[in-house]
């Protein structure tokens, strides 16, 4: 009985399983369904070609199909290639569903309104060859990575790492990422990293920062953190090379629950202990995958949905239909209450079948949700800029 090739194959079934029809619970079973699930989700053509095909053709050369088992572990591989074809499919489409989502929340005509510097520069075409072949490998050989600056008194929670391109531009836009965790857990250094390296390699200064978790502290010490490190690009903007007008702030899962609280509380002194009048406003907010509940029942004021108002910054949204963490709800219903009460644009781009954590990879979902944030700010900063410099406006 060929037992490597049908361990193989039956925990690559699971995981097509598991990325068609996510389990949330019982939560051991929930927990095995969320990393396969996501892990192929993401990954098809890599449990495909690398782990089904290969591992199916060794063990016909080797001669170990040769039973009723064997061939039992073929027809499941069989069945689990069109499982893995499915999967490949509604990824493949979730380009045409961001750019739906861009046409909705920005308005028509919005790529004829960026500035035309702004919009030579957006991506025409997805990186196929990475997404095949090295959809693991994150760093770019034009962005260089200045790790572990300081911005506060707790030690490696408050450290931050700084990508740039290697040219070191100056004036450049910045992204500040803060990443997932449940508030409990995470690194800098692990999500949405397609997104940084892409930003940098364009001309943006992005920043990833660690913060204060729990248990050790609770809301709103961890948005307190963000707030500093807002406040600490700006105060070192000539070091970084960056315009201090043009900070957008973006996080994944718990980190998007930060993100939206800063983008609807700037300048708040109530969240500012220490740096009240230190300026914490942003140019927008990207949000992946979030959690937009109260923080673990403290009560709605511990909610970002409790400060949306009309002044609120733009938003660009994403969530998976198939979350099997956070209900898609959540973000449908964090929507509609943005493009109900701010003036600004909102984007809303729902995943389909995206699970949660889905920014982990250079995936086909993740890479159209990258040129779709690009887009997004692309078409923020040319309002910005039209605002200052109404004779910028493009003709036609």
């Amino acid at each position: 009985m060929p037992i490597g090739y049908l361990f193989t194959v039956v925990v690559i079934a699971m995981g097509a399983l598991f990325a068609l029809r996510p389990v949330r619970r019982p939560r051991p079973v929930a927990t095995v369904s969320y990393f396969l699930g996501l892990a192929v989700n993401e990954l098809p053509f890599f449990a495909a070609v690398y782990w089904l095909g290969i591992s199916t053709s060794l063990a016909f050369a080797e001669g170990d199909i040769d039973s009723a088992a064997g061939w039992a572990g073929v027809a499941l591989a069989a069945v689990t290639f069109v499982g893995l074809a499915v999967v490949a499919y509604r990824a493949v489409g979730e380009k045409a569903r961001v750019d739906r989502a861009l046409d909705e929340g920005l308005g028509a005509g919005w790529r004829e309104s960026l500035d035309p510097d702004l919009a030579a520069g957006l991506r025409t075409r997805r990186p196929l060859a990475r997404i095949i072949l090295m959809p693991i490998i994150k760093r770019r050989r034009d962005v260089r990575r200045v790790a572990d600056l300081s911005y506060g008194d707790a030690g490696r929670r408050n450290l931050l790492d700084v990508y740039h391109h290697r040219s070191r531009p100056q004036g450049a836009p910045v992204m500040i990422h803060v990443h997932g965790g449940h508030y409990s857990g995470g690194h800098k250094n692990s999500q949405s990293l397609a997104l940084l390296y892409r930003l940098a390699s364009q001309g943006w200064v992005c920043v990833s920062a660690n913060y204060r978790l729990r248990p050790e502290v609770e809301h709103p010490d961890h948005l307190i953190d963000l707030k500093k490190v807002v406040a600490r690009v700006r105060e070192h903007a000539d070091e970084y090379g960056v315009d201090p007008a043009t900070v957008f702030v973006a996080g994944s899962s718990a980190g998007a629950h930060m993100a939206a609280f800063a983008a609807l509380t700037q300048n708040d002194p109530a969240f500012q202990p220490g740096f009240e009048d230190a300026d914490t406003s942003v140019s927008g907010a990207v949000c992946l995958n979030a959690w937009y509940r109260e923080y673990f029942g403290q009560g709605p004021e511990s909610s970002p949905e409790s400060h949306i108002t009309a002044d609120a910054p733009p938003f660009f949204v994403a969530h998976g239909d198939k979350d099997p963490i956070v209900p898609v709800s959540d973000a449908r219903h964090f929507t509609d209450e943005l493009r109900r009460t701010s003036a600004a644009p909102v984007v809303y781009a729902e995943l389909r079948g995206g699970h949660h954590a889905f920014d982990l990879y250079h995936s086909l979902r993740f890479e159209a949700v990258v040129d779709g944030i690009e887009a997004f700010a692309a078409s923020v900063r040319s309002r910005d800029s039209l605002s200052v410099h109404p004779a910028r406006r493009p003709r036609g």
